[in-house]
């Protein structure tokens, strides 16, 4: 049975997205759960408005609920005493794709923050740049792409275990910020491939 408080989260985040007109790239959303270990983790992809699909500049969010939060959550609901409150595990990541050529890192992170601010202040920490690039048979050059991460652990206080539904304020910020970057990120100076063919 999923944990409503996390459910609830998710449902929390992606509101936050879409009151920020945000659009949701609908193929890269999963929700899973490890049969084995029994962790869930939430997936889920956004982009400026009226971008194409794939997009090439996107947003990747990642929720991951670990076995042992939702057994503190299950105690704490219960009326047990837990050492720890439940904390969910976060991770987003800008991602421009499609490029002609490998970018200058040093040009996305003059618009990209420090960190990201998630629940009651705790902070997602901004981590290394990453540029990848794809030889493709046939092509002149690589194609190539960069993505940005912020990533951390935040843990859920008795008010939101008590009123989940108090997400939707909490998180609406974060939509905010993440759309503010995506803009600055769609000002830059990026040189992207040519679409294909039967797409022009």
């Amino acid at each position: 049975m999923l944990d409503h408080v996390f459910t609830q989260l998710v449902a929390s985040h992606r509101r936050s997205l879409e009151q920020a007109l945000l659009q949701r790239q609908a193929i890269e959303e999963r929700f899973q759960t490890d049969v084995f270990l029994g962790d869930m983790s939430f997936e889920t992809s956004y982009s400026l408005p009226g971008e194409a699909r794939p997009a090439r500049i996107r947003v990747d969010t990642s929720f991951d609920w670990p076995t042992w939060s939702q057994t503190a959550y299950r105690s704490w609901s219960l009326g047990e005493e837990t050492e720890e409150l439940p904390e969910v595990v976060v991770e987003i990541a800008f991602r421009v794709q499609e490029l002609a050529s490998a970018p200058d890192p040093g040009v996305l992170l003059q618009v990209a923050p420090d960190e990201l601010i998630l629940l009651s202040g705790q902070s997602l920490v901004r981590g290394p740049t990453t540029i990848e690039l794809v030889h493709l048979e046939g092509e002149a050059g690589p194609m190539a792409a960069i993505e940005l991460s912020y990533e951390g652990s935040c843990q859920l206080d008795e008010s939101m275990l008590e009123n989940p539904t108090d997400l939707d304020q909490a998180l609406a910020p974060l939509g905010r910020e993440i759309a503010s970057v995506l803009v600055r990120i769609a000002d830059l100076p990026f040189t992207f491939r040519p679409p294909p063919p039967e797409d022009v």
